[in-house]
C-alpha cells in the first residue's frame, strides 16, 4: 500500500463510507492526509455550573431541566433554554437559530461550550456550541485539537480517526521535495513533521511551524506550475496568419460609441499578440462595466475576417445566451454567422450546430466551457475566450489544439485585483487592465443600513416596481445551518410575499438548485417576467439585466469587500438611476470599515486595494467570487508575505532550470509535472 491507494484500504473505510469521503474529495490515503482542519480549539477542562469563570469560554454539562422556546422580538427571532446540574442552572440563548428549538429533549444530558456572563442575577451562557460525545473525548485528549470541515455522514471522531490512520500508513513514505539549501534559507521544518503536526499539534509553536511549511509548498509549487505552462506557451509558434483589420476598422466606425484610451490600448495588445511570434495567452481585466466585452468582440473580427474561427465560452448557459443575443446583432449586419451551443440544445440541434462549425459556416461559436469537451471539430479555430474560473493547463491546450492548431487564449477577468497580486496568481498569463469606465456612466448610490430600516427598504422596493423597475435581494445563508446563524433564502421568500403586495412576482434563487432551474428562472428574471428574484451569491457575474435597478444585500458583513462590489454590479446597466442597499447590524469595526469603503468608492481596483486591507472572518464567500485560485491551507489574502516570497523564490529557480530536471530540482518537477493535467483554477499539488 503507498499514498495514492484508494482510502478503503484504511481500517473502517468501506464502501458506504469511501462514498461519503469523495463529496470532500477524498479519493486516495494522499487525499486524507492533506485534508486540513478548518481551525483548531484549546483544551478546556469540564466545569461545574457554579465553578465556571464569568466572561470566559467555559465547558459544561447539564440537564436540559426547560424546553426550548422560540420568542419573537422584533425582527429577530431568540431562543431560550435552561439547563441544571447538581450546582446549579444556566440560562441559555441562541439568536436567529430558530431550529435549535428541535434540538434537545428535556432531561437529556448535553456538553455545552460558550461565553459565561451573569445578567440580572441569572448565569446566561449566549450562543453556545453544542459538543457531541466524540468531541468532548478528542478535546479532554490534547492541548490543541483539530476541527475539520465536516459532513453530515462523517462525525468529527471518525474523520480524525482516519485521517491518524492515514498517517501512520504512511509513515517514512513521504518524501520532502524541497531542496535542503531552500529549507535552510527560508527557516522551514521537514515535510513529514509538518504533515504530522498540522493534525496533531504538540504545541502552539509546533502548528505555526507546520503551517509555515505547508502554505510555503503550496504557494511556490503553485507558482512554478504557473511559469511552466508560461514557458509552455512562450515556446508554442503563433500558426495564424493575422493580416487583415478593415473589418474591425468598419466595425469601429458603426457602433454608437467611442472606445475608451482603456479599451484601445488593451486592443491593440491584443492585436499585438495576434500577430506576433507566439501563441497568445493573455488575461483582460477590468470593472464591471468597463467594455471588456467589446474588446473580446474586436477578437473575434480579427480572427473572423482573417479566415478563421473564435469562440467565446462563458461559465453559465444564462450568459452564454445573452453574450450571443449581443453579438448576434452587433455582427448579423456584417455577414457573419454566429452560433450558440449549450448543453440545454436538443441532440438534433446540436449535431445541426456541430456540423456548421465543422464545415466553417459557423464563424463564431458562443457557448459553455462543454465547447471543448464534447466531440466537436472546428473548422480552423485560432482563437478561445473564456473566463478566469476556466483556465487551461498543459492538457487542456492539448484537447484544444485535437480542435485546431494551438489557438490562442484570451482570459476575461470580472473582477479587479490589484496588478500586483495578479502578476502573480496569473503568472501564466500576460496581464491587461482597462482601468477606465465609459463615458455617461450613472453611478450606482450605495447605502449602509441596519435592518430596522427594512420596511422603509420594502417600501422603497414597492415603488420602483410600480414604475416598472426589477430588484435583487440577496442572502448568504442558503438553508437552516447551525455554523451560519442565518435565515435561509426560502424562508426569507415567504416573509417577503407576506410583506410586499400579492401582484408583486418574486422568485428565489439558491446553489442546490438543478441547473435547468436555475437558467429558466434566470432567463424570466431577464425578460422581466420576475419584479423580485432572491438568491444567493449563485447570480452570474456578468448577466446583464438593464432594468434591474436595487440591489439589497443582507448580512452584508458576511461578505468581503471585492465580493461586495461585483454584487453591486449586477444594477446600473441600463439608463435609470440605480441603488445598492446594505443591511447589516453589526458593530464590529471592520464591517464598519468597509461599508464605508463601498459608500465612497466605485472604482474597483481602489476597492481591491482596500479588500487586501481588510480581510476578515466575513469572507468565507470573498475567494470564490474573486475567480481566484482556492488552496488548501494557505490564503493569498492573509499570508500575502508569503505568496510574495515564495514568487520570487518561483522566478529564480525557473532562471536556473526552467524545466526542474537537474538533480536539484528534478523532485519538483515531478510532482509538478504530475499535477498540471488539471486546469490552473483548480491546481492541486
Amino acid at each position: 500500500m503507498n499514498i495514492s491507494s484508494p482510502i478503503t484500504n484504511i481500517k473502517g473505510i468501506g464502501e458506504k463510507t469511501a462514498k461519503a469521503l469523495e463529496k470532500i474529495n477524498i479519493y486516495t490515503i494522499e487525499d486524507l492526509i492533506r485534508y486540513y482542519p478548518r481551525d483548531y480549539e484549546q483544551k478546556i477542562d469540564l466545569k461545574k455550573i457554579s465553578e465556571m469563570n464569568f466572561n470566559e469560554v467555559n465547558l459544561v454539562e447539564g440537564e436540559v431541566c426547560e424546553m426550548p422556546q422560540n420568542i419573537r422580538k422584533k425582527n429577530l427571532i431568540i431562543t431560550k433554554m435552561k439547563v441544571k446540574d447538581e450546582t446549579g442552572q444556566i440560562y441559555v440563548t441562541w439568536f436567529k437559530q430558530p431550529y435549535m428549538k428541535n434540538k434537545f429533549n428535556l432531561y437529556e444530558k448535553v456538553v455545552l461550550k460558550g461565553k459565561v456572563t451573569l445578567k440580572y442575577g441569572q448565569i446566561q451562557m449566549e450562543s453556545p456550541k453544542v459538543i457531541r460525545k466524540d468531541e468532548l473525548i478528542l478535546q479532554s485528549s490534547q492541548q490543541l485539537f483539530p476541527i475539520y470541515p465536516l459532513i453530515k455522514e462523517l462525525s468529527l471522531r471518525s474523520l480524525t480517526d482516519f485521517i491518524n490512520e492515514g498517517l501512520n500508513y504512511t509513515k517514512g513514505q513521504l518524501k520532502d521535495f524541497l531542496p535542503s539549501e531552500i529549507k535552510e534559507q527560508y527557516m522551514l521544518c521537514e515535510y513529514n513533521y509538518a504533515l504530522s503536526q498540522i493534525h496533531n499539534p504538540e504545541d502552539e509553536h509546533a502548528l505555526e511551524m507546520a503551517k509555515k511549511r505547508l502554505i510555503f509548498d503550496e504557494f511556490l509549487y503553485f507558482q512554478l506550475g504557473l511559469l511552466m505552462i508560461k514557458n509552455e506557451c512562450f515556446v508554442m509558434e503563433n500558426q495564424f496568419d493575422f493580416k487583415q483589420v478593415n473589418l474591425v476598422s468598419h466595425f469601429l466606425t458603426l457602433i454608437p460609441f467611442e472606445l475608451t484610451t482603456a479599451q484601445i490600448k488593451v486592443w491593440k495588445e491584443i492585436k499585438n499578440d495576434l500577430q506576433g511570434e507566439r501563441t497568445m495567452n493573455r488575461l483582460v481585466q477590468g470593472d464591471v462595466g468597463s467594455g471588456k466585452t467589446i474588446v473580446a468582440v474586436l477578437a473575434l473580427l480579427f480572427a473572423v475576417e482573417n479566415g478563421y474561427q473564435g469562440t467565446m465560452m462563458a461559465p453559465t448557459e444564462v450568459l452564454a445566451k445573452q453574450h450571443y443575443k449581443s453579438l448576434l446583432g452587433l455582427l448579423e449586419p456584417l455577414g457573419i454567422k454566429v452560433g450558440l451551443l449549450v448543453g440545454s440544445m436538443t441532440k438534433k440541434q446540436k449535431q445541426e450546430i456541430s456540423a456548421e462549425i465543422e464545415d466553417g459556416t459557423i464563424q463564431i461559436i458562443i457557448g459553455t466551457h462543454a465547447i471543448i469537451q464534447d466531440p466537436i471539430k472546428f473548422h480552423n479555430l485560432s482563437l478561445v475566450i473564456t473566463d478566469e474560473q476556466h483556465r487551461f493547463g498543459v492538457k487542456q491546450r492539448e484537447k484544444l489544439a485535437g480542435k485546431g492548431h494551438h489557438p490562442h487564449v484570451l482570459v476575461m477577468s470580472a473582477t479587479p485585483i490589484p496588478r500586483t497580486l495578479a502578476l502573480i496568481v496569473y503568472g501564466d498569463l500576460d496581464v491587461s487592465i482597462i482601468d477606465e469606465l465609459p463615458p455617461g456612466r450613472q453611478i450606482i448610490k450605495t447605502y449602509s443600513v441596519q435592518s430596522s430600516y427594512r420596511e422603509r427598504i420594502y417600501s422603497f422596493i414597492e415603488k420602483e416596481i410600480e414604475i416598472g423597475r426589477q430588484c435583487y435581494i440577496v442572502c448568504p445563508a442558503v438553508e437552516e445551518n447551525e455554523e451560519i446563524d442565518l435565515e435561509s433564502v426560502i424562508q426569507y421568500t415567504d416573509k417577503l410575499k407576506i410583506a410586499l403586495p400579492s401582484s408583486i412576482r418574486i422568485a428565489f434563487l439558491y446553489g442546490k438548485m438543478k441547473p435547468k432551474e436555475k437558467n429558466s428562472i434566470m432567463e424570466s428574471f431577464s425578460e422581466g417576467d420576475i419584479d423580485v428574484l432572491v438568491s444567493t451569491t449563485v447570480i452570474e457575474v456578468g448577466v446583464n439585466v438593464p432594468n434591474a435597478t436595487i440591489m439589497v444585500i443582507e448580512n452584508a458583513e458576511r461578505f468581503g469587500l471585492a465580493g461586495l462590489h461585483q454584487l453591486r454590479g449586477r444594477v446600473g446597466r441600463g439608463v435609470h438611476q440605480s441603488h445598492c442597499i446594505l443591511i447589516t447590524d453589526s458593530k464590529a469595526d471592520i464591517t464598519k470599515k468597509r461599508m464605508k469603503v463601498l459608500e465612497k468608492y466605485t472604482d474597483g481596483f481602489i476597492i481591491s486595494e482596500y479588500d487586501l486591507k481588510l480581510r476578515g472572518p466575513g469572507d468565507a464567500f470573498g475567494i470564490k467570487q474573486h475567480g481566484l485560485p482556492e488552496f488548501k491551507i494557505g490564503s493569498i489574502f492573509e499570508n500575502m508575505d508569503v505568496l510574495k516570497e515564495t514568487h520570487i523564490l518561483a522566478k529564480k529557480i525557473n532562471e536556473e532550470d526552467k524545466h526542474l530536471t537537474s538533480e536539484k530540482y528534478k523532485c519538483l518537477g515531478d510532482l509538478i509535472n504530475a499535477s498540471l493535467s488539471q486546469s490552473i483554477g483548480q491546481i492541486s499539488l
